[in-house]
C-alpha cells in the first residue's frame, strides 16, 4: 500500500460564504411557493363564476381610474376590506404585502410633484394605485389560472395569446425545479473558496438554455401527435348562480355610485 494512503490528511478548505448560492435558492423557492400556493385552498369559495369576477374586476379598475372623487374610491375600498375579510391568513398577508410595496413605490416616484405642491392628486393617484392592486391581487388569489385563460378565450382573446400565456405559466414552475436542482448540486459539490463564480453562472445558463430547447422541441411534437393546431375549444358552459346575480347587482350599484359622485 502507497505510504501517502497511511498519512492522515489535514486539508482544511477555506471557508466562503455561499451568498449567491443561498440568495438564488430562496428566491426560487418564493417564486415556486407563489405558483403552488394553488393547491393549498379551495379557490371558488365564493361561488362565484370566473368570467363574473373577470369582468367586475376590469369595471372596478376602469372605474377607478375614471373618478374624481374620494368618496367613491372609499366606498370600493370598504368592499374589498370586507372581501379581504373573508381571505385566508397567508392571502391576507400576500396581499398586504405587494399593495405596500406598489405603494411605496409609487410615493417615491411621486414624491417630486408632492413637493411641488401638487399634493391632492399625488394623494389621489398612490390611491388609486393601492385600490387597483387590491383589486388585482384579490381576483389572482380566488381565481385558478386555467379558469382565468378560459375566460379569455370568452372575451375572444387570440389564441396564440393565451397559448403563450399558459404555457410561460405551468413552465416557469417546471424550470424553477429545474433550477433549484442544479443549485442543490453546485452547493453540494462546491468545495473551498471558488473565484471564479461567472463561470458556474454561465454553466448553469447555458444547461437552462440547452433545457428549454428541448423541452420546447418535446412539447411541439407531443401537440403535434394528438393534434393540436393551436385553437382553444371550451368543454364547459360557464352557468351563472345566485352568487353571480349578486356580484352584478353590486357592480350596478357601482356604476350609478360612480355617475352619482360624477354629478355632485
Amino acid at each position: 500500500m502507497p505510504e501517502w494512503l497511511l498519512k492522515k490528511d489535514d486539508y482544511v478548505p477555506s471557508t466562503e460564504k455561499n451568498t449567491f448560492i443561498n440568495k438564488s435558492t430562496l428566491s426560487i423557492l418564493k417564486m415556486l411557493a407563489k405558483f403552488k400556493y394553488s393547491s393549498k385552498y379551495e379557490f371558488n369559495r365564493f361561488k362565484v363564476n370566473a368570467v363574473t369576477k373577470l369582468v367586475s374586476a376590469i369595471l372596478l379598475i376602469i372605474l377607478v381610474s375614471l373618478t374624481r372623487s374620494m368618496g367613491f374610491i372609499i366606498i370600493i375600498d370598504v368592499y374589498l376590506l370586507i372581501i379581504i375579510s373573508m381571505l385566508k391568513v397567508e392571502e391576507i398577508k400576500h396581499i398586504i404585502k405587494m399593495a405596500g410595496v406598489v405603494t411605496i413605490f409609487t410615493f417615491i416616484i411621486l414624491l417630486p410633484s408632492i413637493f411641488m405642491g401638487n399634493e391632492n392628486n399625488s394623494i389621489m393617484l398612490i390611491i388609486k394605485t393601492l385600490t387597483t392592486i387590491t383589486i388585482v391581487n384579490i381576483i389572482s388569489s380566488i381565481t385558478q389560472w386555467n379558469e382565468i385563460t378560459k375566460t379569455l378565450k370568452l372575451f375572444f382573446i387570440p389564441d396564440i395569446f393565451i397559448l403563450v400565456l399558459d404555457i410561460t405559466i405551468k413552465y416557469i414552475i417546471v424550470f424553477g425545479e429545474f433550477s433549484l436542482n442544479m443549485l442543490y448540486a453546485l452547493k453540494l459539490r462546491s468545495v473551498g473558496k471558488n473565484k471564479n463564480k461567472s463561470t458556474s453562472v454561465s454553466g448553469i445558463i447555458g444547461t437552462m438554455f440547452i433545457k428549454s430547447k428541448e423541452m420546447a422541441e418535446e412539447m411541439y411534437g407531443a401537440m403535434e401527435c394528438r393534434g393540436f393546431t393551436g385553437e382553444y375549444k371550451l368543454h364547459r358552459k360557464c352557468i351563472f348562480a345566485l352568487n353571480d346575480m349578486l356580484c352584478i347587482i353590486i357592480d350596478i350599484g357601482f356604476i350609478a355610485s360612480y355617475f352619482y359622485f360624477v354629478r355632485v
